[in-house]
């Protein structure tokens, strides 16, 4: 019972837990005596005993263990613990590399080489191809260097083939991209004549393309061919596109045969849209109509690889898709994706216009079997969008009947195609000036699609025919605001501010426009006009000037930069840009007119006769003309021909007073027996006139003085509202006018006959609005219209 001991009189429940083996305390290893003599004797520095395999219980001696501990603790207790031997110092230095000897030489030259050909590929990719060039040559001249530097130290065995391969294809593909084609075609030629290297017969390729390039065609067909041989069946892909480079030199050396049986194995091997719109145009050019139609129904046919569009729409179910959804939405796949599908949309399209008046008998009936073909295949939409340049069709043969029968078809359509369909009809009717259906079919177009500039544009032309600029500006402001690239809706906008007189915001629109548009004459014109009705005459010159340099022969912008340089008092600037604006158009009369004041004014009568006598035929009821051609024959002292032509004129106009006078002081100082004649004449004239004069008196007498004056009030105000033009012709008359007067007594006493009214020749053409259409600029006609693509639904 004395071992027994009674849970309750245990002092400490948990004792015992500390307790552990005191041959494992390494802290008393120092006051341990058997572990000091193991350290001291040799007891401890005995080889372990082996552990036996047989049935014997395994046994340790005990000095192994303490010479164990003894081993690991040692440096314990001697010294700071270092497992990694840092108290012993830096590492000794890396022997440096000796580079004077011949085989780090090599590498190092050989890294040169490799850094030259990134250097000019890096220069091809962004445009710098001299650069490139240079490069190329330079790690060619490094790489033959590399070459005899190998060759001297003995190893010419291990010459780096590769690199010199990489060395000479960079060098070709560079002079090729620099356009140095016989230099591209050396290098190319010695790597293909090197059996050295493997696979080089491929690059006949190349060598075949700059053949095309030089439009050395037969040469070009060889050298695909050759390359054709050279590559086995198992590359398919290139073998089809050397076949497709094949038949499209066949179709420009005009061997249509030759090609039509290159796309036609194309087709039957690996079609494409490509191969297929080539196809349909060899068929075309043979005049071959079933033919036609069999090879349109397989491009429609050809499958592009393209997955359902509906992956694309996210689902309302899943958050987690619909993000994946979003950030694949406009990834790189989906945009080459739809790049394809719009390209064999364009192929399909042009195709259908090209063969539709080929097949059939006639155009419609040809379209018709397109879009019949179109709807059963997987291009279903292209259907509407056929039949709309079915129409657009029919307007360039200025079928305009068939054009608005075959858009009104639209008007029960989705709303994309019925808006397409009703812009097009509200810009036919409005260059027919049938503004009330052109507003209608605006307003259709607008509700069946409100984001439609065309649409917005098309009204907003309609309302400014009505002259609401105001209104007119919203709309075109709405256009912009949909499509800010719209150059219809920014050139409108700017001529509506224009007629609202507010100018700096008008020249501001032009100024945008101007800078999408560099090179459009209309653009340019507009600016030069607003410039001069801000008084910048200056500014408006250099418009003008830059008008001239795209449209060089336009007369009407010469006549312009005349007239500036001449109120600005450079006659002989103003000399030079009239006489071109009259070489190029001799049938203006403003310009004729100053010319012959300028000779006049210059004292060289006998020039100004000629213009004066181009006047006459331009203007054959104006006697003006013809007494300025008299009155030139006068001043230069011809009056034999001077009294013919008085002669002549009062045979054509009889009652004229001028005539007469001149014909009766010529034949007094001349001596001519007909001067009584004409004096006769004379006064009978001059009394039917007087009693003219005194019935018009007497008439004006009759009236009210209120009414008098109100109009010459009004005559006053419409005088003041008067454009520009009047100016010019104010201007001119003045001109004549003021012409010097010559020394013989035959002189005009009215020459307020000459007075002209100036119409300016680009005013009603350049303030017409634009349509929802492009533009066509002539030489000689700033505003003639043309129906656009842009009208077609996107």
């Amino acid at each position: 019972m004395e071992h027994v001991h009674l849970a309750v009189e245990e002092d400490d429940l948990y004792s015992g837990y500390n307790d552990y083996n005191p041959t494992f305390d390494s802290e008393e290893l120092e006051n341990d005596a058997g572990f000091q003599q193991a350290v001291r004797t040799s007891h401890g520095r005995r080889p372990p005993v082996s552990i036996c395999n047989g049935p014997s219980s395994v046994t340790l001696h005990i000095g192994t263990l303490y010479s164990c501990l003894n081993n690991s603790y040692v440096g314990l207790l001697g010294s700071t613990f270092d497992p990694l031997g840092q108290s012993r110092g830096p590492a000794p230095p890396l022997e440096a590399k000796n580079e004077d000897t011949p085989e780090e030489k090599i590498k190092i030259l050989e890294k040169k080489v490799n850094d030259l050909i990134e250097e000019s590929c890096m220069a091809q990719s962004m445009g710098a191809l001299q650069l490139a060039l240079e490069k190329a040559k330079e790690a060619g001249r490094k790489e033959r260097a590399l070459v005899r530097q190998r060759e001297q130290s003995g190893n010419a065995d291990h010459i780096n083939l590769d690199l010199t391969y990489s060395v000479l294809l960079n060098l070709a593909n560079q002079y090729a991209n620099n356009e140095m084609y016989p230099e591209a075609l050396n290098s190319y030629q010695v790597i293909v004549k090197n059996k050295m290297f493997s696979n080089a017969g491929r690059l006949k390729v190349n060598m075949a393309n700059i053949y095309f390039k030089q439009k050395n065609y037969p040469k070009a067909i060889k050298f695909y061919r050759m390359a054709l041989d050279q590559i086995s069946n198992v590359h398919k892909e290139m073998r089809i596109k050397i076949m497709q480079n094949i038949g499209v030199v066949f179709v420009r050396m005009g061997q249509y045969s030759d090609a039509i049986t290159s796309f036609e194995h194309i087709m039957s091997e690996s079609p494409n849209i490509k191969t297929g719109f080539n196809l349909i145009l060899c068929y075309y050019a043979i005049g071959d109509r079933e033919r036609m139609k069999k090879a349109f129904q397989k491009l429609i046919s050809v499958p592009l690889g393209i997955d359902d569009e509906d992956k694309y729409i996210p689902s309302n179910d899943d958050a987690s898709s619909n993000m994946v959804i979003e950030a694949i939405k406009n990834d790189k796949l989906h945009q080459m994706e739809r790049e394809l599908k719009t390209l064999a949309e364009k192929y399909i399209m042009t195709a259908a216009k090209l063969i539709a008046p080929a097949i059939e008998t006639s155009f419609a009936t040809g379209f018709d079997w397109c879009v019949d073909m179109v709807k059963t295949s997987q291009y279903v939409e292209l259907a509407n969008d056929l039949e709309i340049n079915k129409a657009i069709t029919y307007l360039r043969q200025k079928d305009f009947n068939q054009a608005v029968e075959t858009l009104k078809t639209f008007e029960k359509k989705d709303s994309r195609v019925k808006s397409a369909a009703a812009t097009n009809l509200s810009f036919l009717y409005f260059l027919e000036k049938d503004y009330d259906q052109a507003d209608r079919y605006a307003d259709l177009a607008m509700n069946a699609d409100r984001y439609n500039p065309a649409a917005l544009i098309n009204k907003g032309n309609t309302v400014f025919v009505k002259q609401d600029y105001e209104k007119a500006a919203e709309f075109y402001k709405e256009a912009l605001r949909n499509d800010s690239s719209c150059t219809e809706a920014l050139y409108n906008l700017g001529l509506a501010y224009k007629r609202l007189n507010r100018l700096e915001e008008a020249l501001d629109c032009f100024l945008k426009l101007h800078a999408i548009l560099r090179n459009s004459a209309q653009v340019m014109y507009q600016l030069a006009n607003l410039c001069e009705l801000l008084e910048d005459p200056q500014q408006a010159i250099e418009w003008l000037m830059q008008v001239i340099s795209v449209t060089p022969t336009d007369p009407h912008a010469l006549a312009k930069l005349g007239e500036l340089h001449d109120g600005e008092g450079d006659k002989s600037q103003a000399f030079q840009y009239y006489y071109e604006s009259f070489r190029y158009f001799p049938s203006n009369i403003d310009v004729i007119e100053w010319l012959g004041a300028y000779y006049i004014e210059t004292q060289f009568c006998e020039k100004a006769i000629q213009y004066f006598e181009r006047a006459t035929l331009i203007q054959p009821t104006q006697v003006k003309w013809r007494l300025m051609v008299a009155s030139c024959y006068r001043r230069s002292g011809n009056y034999q021909k001077a009294l013919e032509t008085y002669k002549d004129i009062h045979c054509k106009f009889p009652e004229n007073v001028e005539c007469l006078r001149f014909l009766v002081r010529l034949c007094t100082d001349m001596g001519l027996k007909e001067v009584q004649e004409y004096a006769t004449k004379l006064k009978k004239v001059e009394k039917m006139k007087e009693i003219r004069e005194q019935r018009v008196k007497s008439g004006r007498e009759g009236s009210g003085r209120g009414r008098r004056e109100g109009r010459e009030g009004s005559a006053g105000s419409a005088g003041d509202s008067h454009s520009s033009s009047s100016t010019k012709g104010e201007r001119l008359s003045a001109r004549m006018r003021s012409l010097p007067a010559s020394n013989e007594p035959y002189e005009a006493s009215s020459p307020k006959e000459l007075d002209v009214s100036y119409v300016d020749p680009l005013g009603p053409q350049m303030e017409r609005p634009k349509t929802g259409a492009k533009k066509r600029v002539d030489d000689d006609d700033f505003a003639d219209e043309e129906l656009g693509d842009d009208l077609l639904p996107e």
